[in-house]
């Protein structure tokens, strides 16, 4: 393998280890996954680091030297679809070989895999609004205001998305949202419990994959994605909080 071969082999891989950062992959995966596809390629080292929002890679081999690349990771969400097919992905080119062209077209396929509708989304921020909400102690006008401002988040939600605004932005915008709209029932008298219906709707904005991942990258050695995991979903929890607070002040 020369230079060249090298160099487009490593961008593959990289391809790879990108899209399993954005679909929500652990670090250790990530950088696992990367090295194993560079070694199988042909390179005699491959060092591998990545953090949640960056990831590089050097491989070094008699025939082409050393190369090296980069990849700056900014938009995350959790799909475990795609996950499967990288790992099945990763898995065929290390056991039995792949073209550039064939790793192309696959990599090609799994972007362009559709996860699930935009109204069976709809139709499950409802349900886990309203479960919630009674499993916290509301009653049924509760549920049904709360399954409905649910629905409503959904659409901010994938409105704001795409403005391209900070994520940290987005859930402070929802959180308001969801906040006023949830004392605004009750202060119409159409729900009874503003509390209640606002821990339905938190539910739906609740960072609890990255906190729990965050732990399993600090237990697994990942230090510095751990640490930054965890605040990132600390401060995440802190302007949700913050938000619905916010419209209940309005409402006292």
């Amino acid at each position: 393998m020369n230079r060249q071969e090298a160099e487009q082999y490593l961008y593959y891989a990289m391809n790879i280890g990108e899209l399993l950062l954005e679909n929500g992959a652990e670090v250790g995966r990530v950088e696992d996954t990367v090295r194993r596809i560079c070694l199988a390629g042909g390179a005699e080292r491959a060092d591998v680091f990545s953090i949640t929002s960056n990831m590089s890679a050097s491989i070094y081999g008699k025939e082409f030297g050393s190369c090296t690349q980069t990849r700056r990771v900014v938009n995350t969400v959790n799909d475990f679809h795609k996950l499967e097919e990288l790992n099945c992905l990763s898995r065929k080119i290390c056991e039995d070989g792949m073209t550039f062209g064939e790793i192309e077209r696959e990599i090609e396929r799994i972007q362009k895999e559709q996860g699930y509708s935009f109204w069976w989304l709809v139709l499950d921020y409802a349900l886990i609004s309203g479960s919630f909400c009674v499993f916290f102690g509301g009653n049924a006008r509760d549920m049904v205001i709360s399954a409905l401002i649910g629905v409503l988040l959904k659409f901010l939600m994938t409105f704001m998305q795409k403005t391209a605004a900070n994520h940290l932005f987005n859930a402070l915008i929802c959180s308001v949202a969801g906040g006023f709209l949830a004392n605004l029932a009750v202060f119409a008298s159409v729900a009874d419990h503003a509390d209640r219906i606002s821990i339905g709707n938190i539910m739906l904005l609740i960072p609890g994959i990255a906190f729990t991942n965050s732990l399993r990258d600090m237990f697994s050695g990942d230090t510095i994605t751990g640490l930054i995991r965890f605040m990132e979903s600390i401060l995440l929890a802190v302007i949700i909080a913050f938000g619905f607070n916010i419209a209940g002040f309005y409402f006292r």
